[in-house]
């Protein structure tokens, strides 16, 4: 959490106090003071103390997470052809192509924008149409939860909605751990017993993380993908999980292109060895994104 620093000087000097009386006041050391000066992230807890020396709301010193606030607006207001529209058609799309959906983006930005299927080739799977439906429904989630701490019951919920209702789920259900071994991209990944123990370990290895950088995130997915806790549909609830720490984080958000399949694969094959392919490819994926955070004149901090 960001605390605006000129708001907070506003306030003192309407109260007639100065930053030693605020460090005194709400038991803060002078280090923690700096951080509001620098722009660097504080714990909630800590806005909350100083919130109320000032005698205010937390939400009246701290920076507003604007692509969040604009993602939300957007969709509560059924807003078409905006930010929130172009961010539901182009993660689904790509997403689920990049998983050998044979849905096109233009099928794609029609089932969202219709709520209906149209005419459809005969070999486009019902599958196909209802995880397009069912990852729309997975973006609502991970908006509305955004700012709340990652979990596995967020990890699993997600893969219950993008799986709800598909012929998988018969087989395999949703919202649950993997039964049977599988693999990714050819390498092994955690058996079916190891999943839940591994799956909690990740959780507490990420929780200290109260502000995780861009490359802490991406790391995250990393090993989430290395674990492949589900039968199917890792990938797709991996950048999922991407995409709401990034809006918890306040930073830019973004999602893989397909054309750049190659490279997000061959990150994560290389990670062991190489950092730099896996996060170069996700900030290209960044760039992308704000290029429609520029088009939608929507702030960020560059």
């Amino acid at each position: 959490m960001k605390i605006d620093g000129k708001k907070v000087d506003e306030l003192l000097k309407l109260n007639g106090q100065k930053r030693s009386e605020l460090c005194t006041l709400a038991g803060l050391s002078s280090r923690t003071i700096a951080k509001i000066g620098k722009g660097e992230d504080i714990r909630e807890s800590v806005a909350r103390k100083i919130a109320d020396v000032l005698g205010v709301e937390p939400s009246a010193i701290t920076r507003g997470n604007e692509i969040l606030r604009v993602l939300r607006e957007e969709r509560r207001l059924k807003v078409g052809g905006g930010l929130y529209h172009e961010t539901q058609v182009r993660m689904t799309y790509n997403s689920n192509h990049m998983e050998g959906s044979r849905l096109t983006e233009e099928q794609t930005r029609y089932i969202f924008e219709t709520a209906t299927v149209g005419e459809l080739s005969a070999d486009v799977p019902l599958d196909d149409v209802l995880e397009t439906n069912n990852h729309f429904r997975c973006v609502e989630y991970v908006i509305d939860h955004a700012t709340e701490p990652l979990s596995e019951d967020f990890v699993l919920t997600l893969h219950r909605i993008l799986k709800t209702g598909t012929s998988f789920a018969a087989t395999y259900g949703a919202g649950l751990y993997k039964r049977l071994p599988n693999t990714v991209g050819g390498l092994e990944t955690a058996s079916p017993a190891d999943v839940p123990q591994q799956m909690a370990q990740l959780m507490r290895s990420y929780a200290p993380h109260r502000s995780a950088t861009f490359e802490q995130i991406v790391e995250f997915h990393y090993h989430f993908e290395c674990i492949h806790p589900f039968q199917d549909g890792n990938g797709r609830v991996g950048r999922l999980i991407m995409f709401k720490e990034c809006l918890k984080n306040d930073l830019v958000p973004f999602y893989i292109d397909d054309k750049y399949r190659y490279e997000y694969y061959n990150g994560l094959k290389q990670w062991k060895n190489e950092h730099g392919y896996l996060i170069e490819t996700c900030r290209l994926g960044q760039d992308v994104y704000k290029r429609l955070l520029d088009y939608f004149q929507v702030s960020y901090e560059r």
